[in-house]
């Protein structure tokens, strides 16, 4: 019943995807607005027919900075999670200077790692490894500080060790809020790596997104916008898949 369900719910979506490209279509071009202003849909797809080889170029690029710097992210946001939850005062020390990281927005921040570092891979994939550290960091730590206090004083009655007590209690328990920021910070990273190119780099999809406004070039725009969008609901579906079968016990149907 609930994969009939699902199946409907991707059908009905599916079909308001296509409605909403046929209405767009037609309002377009029954309006003769401007390409430059808003392309319709069949302008986009020819955009993606004929800068094929280019936005596969760029596209490349941007994929391989943001899977670095996610998973360099992801590296040390567990890193400091486990710091955190296991040492109080490394907690007391850190995590102020945690969130103050996040006041400052990225696009300001994105600049001076561009002059410090340059425009090369690194300053990427620092971008990136900020944007994405924090929400996994913070639900990490959350995660693995809410675990049941009973169970834990039964696996001690029972003579369990502190790495025991780690995977068979904690760690399960802090899999739904770990997997929660991955997916939080698969967006982030794509955008990190995007708004770093931003600001200065030879090639990936935010220099052919500048590149495309300053020639006033909507519908290449628009294609550089659908192919970040995929890519991050790429990463999205990847990592619910994979929580899928890691925490089956907590998921429904």
């Amino acid at each position: 019943m609930k994969k009939f369900q699902n199946t409907g719910n991707l059908l009905y979506s599916s079909i308001a995807f296509l409605v909403f490209i046929v209405v767009w279509e037609v309002f377009v071009r029954s309006g003769e607005i401007k390409e430059y202003i808003l392309p319709a849909p069949s302008a986009i797809l020819n955009e993606f027919k004929n800068s094929k080889d280019l936005l596969l170029k760029h596209s490349l690029v941007t994929v391989s900075e943001t899977v670095l710097g996610f998973i360099l992210g992801t590296l040390i946001a567990v890193l400091l999670s486990l710091l955190m939850s296991n040492i109080k005062i490394f907690r007391s020390i850190f995590y102020p200077f945690m969130v103050l990281s996040q006041t400052v927005p990225i696009i300001v921040i994105a600049p001076l790692v561009t002059i410090w570092f340059g425009i090369g891979i690194v300053s990427k994939l620092i971008v990136c490894v900020l944007v994405v550290f924090f929400p996994i960091t913070l639900n990490l730590t959350e995660g693995l500080d809410s675990y049941d206090r009973d169970l834990e004083e039964l696996l001690m009655s029972m003579n369990a060790n502190k790495l025991q007590i780690f995977m068979k209690l904690k760690l399960p328990s802090a899999l739904v809020h770990f997997f929660s920021g991955l997916k939080i910070a698969a967006a982030y990273a794509v955008m990190g790596a995007v708004m770093a190119e931003w600001t200065g780099a030879e090639s990936g999809l935010g220099i052919f997104l500048t590149r495309s406004m300053k020639s006033f070039r909507t519908a290449a725009m628009f294609a550089d916008i659908a192919i970040i969008s995929a890519f991050s609901i790429l990463i999205f579906i990847a990592i619910s898949l994979v929580e899928k079968k890691s925490i089956k016990w907590n998921l429904k149907g």
